[in-house]
Order: structure tokens, then sequence, then C-alpha cells
């Protein structure tokens, strides 16, 4: 096995690992014995568990920012904007469950950027600008921005945590509903709601 490959197998291992017992429930022993080399091989390759951790983490964080913007940067109306980010939400966590497990769980390596928490922020802050230029339209206060986009992405971000065990109903139907909260209001919901951007 090549350097490269040894590595992108002690990541794959360690991910699994840090998915099921989380950063303080695994050593780099148990590593170490489910990829079947010596405790040195992951001191060589990541200077120990908090290495290891970070790459992990890392490599989430990157994922999930890359779905989240792309489905922000795609245009569209702001509902479609709402709708497209819900989904690239759900759709990493059915595709990356373990490492989405990862991000929303505490560590003692977490810092104040590069976490779960920092990317909710950032995803926050571009949403900003969208429903500020929305209240505009609507002859709503833009000042108010900051604060309600920091309640639809943390609705969006938390009800992403409870489906990651749920898994029902699907992804599109818990969009449609999460949209049809964060658009039409609880006095205005829609008994069947649809995306109107199923795609």
């Amino acid at each position: 096995m090549t350097a490269a490959q040894r590595r992108a197998q002690l990541l794959d291992v360690s991910r699994r690992l840090f998915a099921e017992k989380g950063f303080d429930g695994t050593s780099v022993e148990e590593i170490a014995a489910r990829a079947e080399v010596s405790k040195p091989v992951v001191y060589e390759h990541f200077g120990g568990k908090e290495g290891v951790y970070a790459v992990v983490v890392d490599r989430e964080i990157s994922a999930l920012t890359a779905a989240l913007t792309g489905a922000l940067e795609a245009g569209g109306r702001p509902q479609v904007l709402v709708e497209r980010t819900t989904l690239a939400l759900l759709a990493y966590i059915e595709q990356s469950e373990d490492g989405f497990r990862i991000l929303v769980r505490d560590s003692p390596v977490a810092q104040a950027t590069g976490t779960f928490s920092s990317l909710i922020g950032d995803v926050a802050t571009q949403v900003e600008h969208l429903l500020a230029a929305q209240f505009r339209r609507q002859g709503l206060d833009p000042r108010t921005a900051p604060m309600y986009s920091q309640m639809l992405v943390g609705m969006v971000a938390l009800t992403g945590q409870w489906w990651l065990d749920a898994r029902r109903p699907g992804k599109a139907e818990v969009a449609a509903h999460l949209v049809n909260l964060a658009w039409n209001g609880l006095s205005g919901l829609e008994r069947r709601p649809t995306l109107n951007d199923p795609a």
C-alpha cells in the first residue's frame, strides 16, 4: 500500500470511528487496530488523534460548504433559494451520514472556525443579504435581516440534525415543510406543501 493509500485508509477508518464514538471515545490504538497497522503509523501520518480528526472535519466542512454555497449561488427567486439550500443540506446528510454526525458533535478540538456552527454562521451571513433585499421590496426594515437569517438557517440546521436519525418523511417532503413554515408562517401554513423546484 502506498503512503497516499494508507493515509486515505486511516482517514476512512477514523471517520467511521469518530462518527460512532465521538472524539473522546476514539483512541489512536483503536484507529490503528481497525486499520490493521501499528500506532506509530497513525502518528507518522497525522501526529496523533487530533491531527486525523482535524483532517476529517476539514474535509466534511469543505464538502458541506461547497454544497450549500452552490445552492445559494445558483440564483433564482428567494423561495427557490431556500428550497435548494435546504435540499442541499439534507442531501449532504443523506450521502454523508458519518460526516454530518462528526460535524454536529462537540469535541475538545472544535474551534470557533472550521466547525458546523461556524459554517452555519457563514451561510446565515449569505442569506442575510438575500433577506435584506426581499425585505426592502416588501417595505420591511432590512436592518432586521441578520436576525431573521439566523432564525431561518438555525431552523434548517436543527431540522437537519433531527432528520439525521428520523429519516422520515423523505428529504423533499421535509424541505417542503421547512419552506412552508419559513415562507408562509404558522398562520399561513399549507396543508400539503410542495417544492417549487424539486430538482
